[in-house]
């Protein structure tokens, strides 16, 4: 049984995975003051409350919050008896290269993206995902992660817009029924909704023609179905794909590790 963890800016995910199937996946806010002790509690009273009853083995971790990485280790070490892999550390290996300028530090959940696309759709993507930053990471013919696009994310916009103008209200995304706004919150709904729409086709039709080569558009994060079911701006949407990724990666070292030890 592996322990898949997910850590980003905002949530944590946790995915039980059993070699076949997810067997259930938990999201808890990101908070470095999290002890391991109180991980533990957590998962292991939502574990009873889904009736699982699972023996984990092992646990791979991904975060983009180094100051948490620790009580997750802690985690894995004193309750689970294992020690973690952690992507893009010297001993967790990718199952692809990576091809950006000397000492650029790419973010491990970009490459678990990327590990997860070209597994999932082969090479030349353009992976987009919607999270607290909204990323577009470029994976290559034969699976390498080659670089990408940072903007800043969706409810990350609005909140800016919220706190930084004092007579606009904090709204959530939605698709707007026309492009006009006739009320404050319609406008601003109006001016995120379709300028990341946008923002969306035009990054990825200009990393398409600088590349002058087809490539498909794989998104994932929690607004991308919002976003795809408008506008049809993707080749497919996966909401687990990170969590994929992490389990293709695990798989790769194990499978390194025995053959090592034959």
């Amino acid at each position: 049984m592996l322990l898949a963890i997910d850590c980003g800016n905002t949530n944590t995910v946790f995915s039980i995975w059993d070699g076949t199937r997810f067997l259930a996946t938990w999201r808890t806010s990101t908070e470095h003051q999290r002890t391991a002790d109180q991980y533990y509690v957590w998962l292991s009273t939502l574990m009873k409350l889904q009736h699982i009853e699972a023996d984990i083995t092992d646990v791979i971790i991904s975060s983009t919050v180094p100051r948490v990485v620790f009580n997750l280790r802690v985690l894995a070490d004193r309750y689970f008896r294992t020690r973690p892999m952690v992507v893009g550390k010297p001993d967790c290996a990718l199952p692809v290269a990576v091809r950006v300028d000397a000492g650029t530090q790419v973010g491990p959940d970009r490459l678990v993206n990327t590990v997860a696309g070209y597994d999932l759709h082969g090479g030349d993507l353009i992976v987009v995902d919607f999270g607290t930053a909204t990323t577009f990471d470029v994976v290559a013919k034969d699976g390498a992660y080659e670089g990408g696009v940072i903007a800043p994310g969706v409810n990350l916009s609005l909140e800016a817009l919220h706190q930084a103008a004092a007579a606009l209200p904090h709204v959530d995304i939605s698709k707007p029924q026309r492009v006009v706004g006739t009320n404050t919150v319609a406008c601003m709904q109006s001016g995120v909704f379709w300028g990341y729409v946008g923002l969306v086709r035009e990054i990825c039709a200009r990393i398409k023609a600088e590349r002058g080569t087809p490539m498909k558009i794989i998104a994932t994060g929690g607004l991308a179905p919002l976003f795809q079911q408008s506008e049809e701006l993707f080749d497919h949407y996966h909401d687990d794909l990170t969590m994929h990724g992490l389990t293709v990666i695990h798989d790769y070292n194990m499978r390194a590790a025995c053959a090592v030890n034959v």
